[in-house]
């Protein structure tokens, strides 16, 4: 019996990292069982290609790995954490959480490739990762949708983070707002709007929101 897995997907300063903490908070407050996943895994030997790309040591712009290599840096940090991580509580009917996941790929590395060529690298990329890899596909995935100008001023406020190749590229940052909004609609993720009025919603407003949705999908 294959067990739920529930993602949080959003571009770099979106406040997913901060999301994640607090929608975690409230099930262990809950006693609610789960397993929480953090993609990329930095600390892990698996890593070391995501470590090196988005250090900017195979070129100081995305755009100068390709979309489908880039790919298999983060899938198979996915892979190797899946093998020796949660497998077995997966299978046997656990529910996981993951900060980032095959979706990230999806925004992340299509927003390189024009639109006609972004379908069949989807195709390839689910296949990849779900079928070959063998890794499972999400039940639910949470899009926390903070339009990029508001992306901008977050970064720019950010104390003491060093930015990888990926957040240094604005109009970079821009081509993933665009996919991520636009696989939102073609996937059906749940879309969290960050802004209203013009305007960044609270971290509880927006938590609220994201955790009455993940808790609609718990049994």
């Amino acid at each position: 019996m294959s067990g739920k897995l529930l993602v949080l997907e959003g571009t770099d300063a979106s406040g997913k990292s901060t999301q994640f903490e607090r929608l975690c908070a409230f099930l262990d407050e809950r006693g609610i069982s789960y397993r929480r996943l953090v993609f990329p895994r930095y600390q892990e030997e698996s890593s070391a290609l995501i470590r090196m790309y988005l250090g900017g040591q195979f070129g100081e712009h995305p755009d100068d790995v390709s979309a489908y290599t880039a790919s298999t840096f983060f899938a198979v940090d996915r892979y190797a954490s899946y093998q020796t991580e949660w497998k077995d509580y997966y299978e046997n009917g656990g529910l996981v959480l993951a900060d980032r996941y095959t979706t990230s790929n999806a925004v992340h590395q299509a927003s390189k490739l024009e639109e006609e060529e972004q379908k069949a690298f989807l195709d390839w990329l689910f296949d990849f990762e779900y079928r070959i890899m063998g890794i499972p596909a999400p039940d639910d995935v949470y899009f926390l949708d903070m339009p990029t100008e508001a992306v901008h001023d977050l970064l720019e406020h950010r104390q003491g983070k060093t930015q990888d190749i990926h957040e240094q590229d604005m109009e970079y940052l821009k081509h993933c707002y665009q996919t991520a909004s636009k696989l939102a609609d073609t996937f059906g993720w749940h879309r969290i709007r960050c802004t209203q009025d013009g305007r960044i919603r609270t971290i509880e407003d927006i938590s609220a929101e994201l955790t009455a949705a993940v808790l609609r999908a718990i049994p």
